[in-house]
């Protein structure tokens, strides 16, 4: 009976034109049963189809054709935030800063320790499965914003305004009943438990209040 290995649930892309260091690279993060996609240059891997699970780069510098450095902005241009661990035989304090601030998770001087290569690509898995969990739930507050009427899309910035039944009743010129049936529909079509909740959802939402 054949067994079945579970599908990986997060990737390290090694982008390296050394060969020996490609392989070094595979087993590591295997070693970790980490899954690991390799590729020679920064063309071979903008030209690859990227899995679509928390992911990171592992890339160095100097690359035939686009620089490490250049790949990380084509990528920032491109708007994929992947989170990216540097490594090169020829850094210097220069490209580090760069890369650094372009939002590089770390800069790592060949040759580096195992243990250095794994701690920071840890770091940087995280940091792209969190992203990924604030981006899932930000969508999911998008379509409920959206599944609103007109009327409860009011309601939500009137609430989260700070404004009590009777202030909301008086703007809309309807009875409190009328706002209290509205505002119920609307937290509930929010998933709403509180104002503090609605106060939340508004701020990641980036809506704005009536006062």
């Amino acid at each position: 009976m054949t067994r079945e290995h579970p599908k990986p649930q997060q990737v390290v892309i090694v982008v390296d034109d050394d060969e020996s260091m490609r392989v070094a690279m595979t087993y590591l993060f295997r070693s970790m049963d980490i899954a690991v996609k390799v590729f020679g240059s920064a063309a071979e891997l903008l030209a690859s189809e990227l899995p679509d699970m928390p992911r990171c780069i592992v890339l160095d510098i100097r690359l035939p054709g686009l620089s490490g450095l250049d790949f990380q902005d084509t990528l920032i241009k491109q708007g994929l935030r992947i989170p990216i661990v540097f490594m090169t035989g020829h850094g210097d304090i220069p490209m580090s800063v760069r890369a650094m601030k372009a939002g590089a998770v770390d800069f790592l001087t060949k040759p580096f320790r195992d243990q250095d290569m794994l701690d920071a690509v840890m770091r940087a898995l995280e940091e792209d499965r969190l992203r990924r969990e604030r981006d899932s739930a930000l969508s999911e507050l998008r379509t409920r914003l959206a599944s609103l009427t007109p009327r409860q899309s009011e309601m939500f910035s009137l609430v989260t305004s700070g404004l009590l039944n009777k202030q909301i009743a008086g703007i809309l010129d309807v009875s409190e009943v009328t706002v209290k049936i509205h505002r119920g529909i609307m937290m509930k079509k929010m998933d709403a438990r509180s104002v503090a909740d609605l106060v939340r959802m508004a701020e990641a939402l980036g809506v704005k209040t009536t006062t």
